[in-house]
């Protein structure tokens, strides 16, 4: 059992992950907020690699990689601040999210290599599809890395037995057909699926996409083992006054913590 899923799974409540972009604003206002999140009650961080088409996000998470990239992201200096992140702390579980282009362009074994080195854990590649990712894989899995995979309302019949193979850490199962930061899923819709997809994994299943409120992580941990909140988060910095990022970031994401442990 890998670190992600052993945090997820430790837990007397539902797990919160947290999403940002690497970057946004700027690197120091980034990685303050980064290491704020913990402390705050997130118990599982993505960390958005920059790119400049990320076409499963919305305007807001659209935006926040514009501003990373604008004020000079890399992906060098991404893998740094999961480094400056470790140097505080080993414990929480972070995951590297993003599209396949930057790390090809890096290189995939020097990629995979480097973010180890560094400190992730996993891996969420959201245009690689598992027809694709082999030669990923196998890198990730000499690396102890996870390779997190995502699932959708669409991920049924003779199409989820190949989606379920060979992923480990947790299931992302996008919970709206749409982009992120779009609106909310219905629940009695999903409910039948995700019961059909559980059925067939151990693996702790987390629901994302659309989930902006207290209210909202508590419904959906329903009927999940951890819920994604990203676009609220990155809108909570993006409307803090400047050099408050950080503190404002922790005191909404405290309010989505305290949601799951009630």
């Amino acid at each position: 059992m890998s670190k992600i899923e052993k945090t997820i799974r430790k837990l007397d409540r539902k797990a919160l992950i947290a999403f940002i972009t690497a970057g946004d604003p700027d690197y120091e206002t980034s990685l303050a907020v980064l290491k704020a999140l913990p402390g705050a009650g997130a118990d599982i961080i993505e960390l958005g690699m920059p790119f400049t088409d990320p076409v499963a996000d919305g305007p807001v998470i659209q935006e926040a990689n514009i501003r990373a990239l604008g004020n000079g992201a890399t992906m060098h200096k991404t893998l740094q601040m999961v480094r400056d992140f470790r140097k505080d702390n080993r414990d929480t579980p972070l995951v590297l999210m993003g599209y396949y282009n930057p790390v090809m362009a890096y290189g995939p074994d020097k990629f995979v290599n480097d973010a180890a080195q560094a400190g992730a854990d996993g891996f969420i590649i959201v245009d690689l599809p598992p027809e694709e990712d082999q030669d990923l894989r196998k890198l990730c899995e000499d690396r102890d890395i996870d390779l997190v995979r995502l699932l959708t309302p669409t991920s049924k019949g003779e199409r989820l037995p190949v989606l379920l193979e060979g992923v480990s850490g947790f299931l992302y199962y996008v919970s709206v057909a749409g982009v992120t930061g779009g609106a909310k899923a219905d629940l009695e819709t999903l409910k039948p699926h995700l019961e059909q997809i559980k059925a067939q994994t151990d693996l702790p299943l987390a629901l994302g996409f659309g989930i902006k409120t207290p209210d909202d992580v508590r419904q959906m941990a329903a009927l999940s083992d951890a819920v994604v909140v990203g676009s609220a988060i990155i809108k909570t910095m993006q409307e803090a006054p400047k050099g408050q990022e950080a503190e404002s970031v922790a005191g909404f994401v405290r309010t989505l913590s305290e949601a799951l442990k009630s």
